[in-house]
């Protein structure tokens, strides 16, 4: 990645970051965002308990994909880094890691319960129930906590990347939710729409749940992805 690049990745790790608030997403610093430069073999993420009306790019910090030492940046990552680092290794087609306490999603990761499809705005994106892990075990909390609840998300899917693709977000039981995509910026996405759909399953479920038909499902999720996909439209510019 040229030096341009990695300038652009810098900027769009921040801006990401600045729409967790924005989106409604975290409370205080409940929140990180990271984008991955796999050439250089680094990615950028949030530091650690940095208020994000004070966050700039200068604060962002760098780390290495290999060993998680820091190679720029004077403040310390965010806790969660290992996390991160964890599903970027496990999954290579991952360009961007977001994390974040929001309340729906969160209330599903609390109870230990999937959030169920069940309907199209869930469909659009989630081609299947988002998961939960299994609860980490008193060792795994005890010693590289972080890295572990990387790697119960990565057992959750089998380390299988066209499931990850599929579902690009997972919940952690009792913490909260992981999501990715193929950029920064569609990871930090993917946390909105997973929110959005937790909270509208959650009324649906005090209604009372009704399975929806699954060509409906299918549709929906095509006609976004795929090879047939045509939902929306070329960049301006693009050919």
């Amino acid at each position: 990645m040229t030096a341009a690049a990695r300038a652009a990745l810098r900027r769009e790790v921040l801006e990401a970051n600045l729409r967790i608030p924005a989106t409604g997403l975290a409370t205080l610093t409940w929140g990180n965002v990271s984008g991955v430069d796999r050439g250089a073999g680094v990615f950028v993420i949030k530091p650690s308990g940095v208020p994000y009306e004070r966050l700039t790019e200068d604060d962002l910090v760098v780390v290495a994909l290999d060993d998680g030492r820091v190679v720029e940046g004077t403040l310390r990552p965010s806790t969660d880094t290992e996390t991160h680092r964890c599903l970027y290794r496990a999954f290579p087609a991952i360009g961007g890691v977001t994390h974040t306490h929001s309340t729906h999603a969160v209330a599903f990761a609390q109870a230990r319960r999937a959030i169920p499809v069940l309907g199209t705005t869930h469909a659009d994106t989630f081609d299947g129930p988002v998961p939960v892990t299994e609860v980490l075990t008193p060792e795994q909390c005890a010693r590289d906590y972080e890295f572990h609840t990387g790697q119960v998300v990565v057992d959750l899917l089998d380390g299988d990347e066209a499931r990850a693709e599929a579902v690009p977000g997972a919940l952690v039981a009792h913490h909260g939710p992981f999501t990715w995509g193929a950029t920064a910026t569609a990871s930090l996405e993917h946390a909105v729409i997973l929110e959005a759909v937790a909270e509208m399953a959650l009324h649906t479920l005090a209604l009372g749940r009704v399975e929806p038909p699954q060509h409906l499902l299918d549709r929906h999720y095509t006609r976004k992805h795929g090879p047939g996909a045509y939902y929306g439209n070329p960049a301006p510019g693009a050919a």
